[in-house]
């Protein structure tokens, strides 16, 4: 439904490139039941929640991840509409990645909130100091893994170029969303070093790596839109 309403609002193209931007395809249909099973697990999982605290705090914050997964799932197969094997198969990894991160995801911003949630010293999730580096390092192989799938789309995408009729901005943006995600990748990597690397009481610090993605990504599309306006002055 939601992609369909977005879809709805999306500009008009011309004919060549229609499918690409107003059929809703199996996949695509197929993705959003998976995404949804994901979100409710990670909200209500096998039990009520234990406050309305903890409720708002894993929907502000986990789910806010789980929507850029999806959002970026969404605009690859709005723009590109690929269903051949490749796609299926990159596709198919990244719904079960998704399904596998949820309790990791859940299970390390519960913890991080825990005193915010049932106060101090009553919180039910607890770990040793000596297992932190492992949690974050499990996030981090998540985060990695989902976005190098990202990165494998588009690339697929650039390489199908002709086929898809893409125009010479489209490819641009396709490769620009390609490098983006790539950044994303390398900051998941530099998470996980570091967590490997730390002390176990440190290890935690391995979570704030992931700051750098917002003005990492700001800096590069600044870059990459000057570059664009360049090449295609005319849009």
């Amino acid at each position: 439904m939601i992609r369909k309403l977005l879809s709805q609002s999306a500009p008009v193209r011309n004919k060549r490139d229609s499918k690409r931007n107003y059929e809703i395809q199996r996949i695509e249909t197929f993705s959003d039941g998976v995404f949804a099973f994901a979100v409710t697990l990670l909200i209500v999982s096998l039990e009520v929640p234990k406050s309305f605290d903890e409720l708002l705090t894993t929907m502000r914050i986990s789910f806010l991840i789980l929507f850029m997964i999806w959002n970026e799932q969404h605009r690859f197969f709005r723009h590109y509409g690929l269903d051949d094997i490749w796609t299926l198969t990159l596709n198919g990894i990244l719904l079960f990645l998704v399904l596998f991160y949820v309790y990791p995801l859940k299970f390390l911003f519960t913890l991080m909130f825990r005193e915010m949630i049932y106060g101090s010293n009553n919180s039910p999730y607890e770990m040793k100091q000596s297992q932190v580096p492992a949690l974050m390092m499990i996030y981090a192989a998540g985060f990695i893994a989902i976005y190098f799938l990202f990165f494998l789309m588009y690339l697929h995408a650039v390489r199908k170029s002709k086929e898809l009729s893409l125009s010479g901005i489209e490819k641009f943006d396709c490769k620009s969303s390609m490098y983006k995600v790539l950044i994303m990748v390398i900051i998941g990597i530099c998470s996980f070093i570091t967590a490997a690397l730390l002390k176990d009481n440190l290890a935690g610090f391995a979570g704030w790596i992931y700051i750098l993605l917002a003005p990492a990504i700001t800096i590069y599309f600044t870059f990459r839109n000057k570059i664009r306006a360049k090449l295609f002055p005319s849009t």
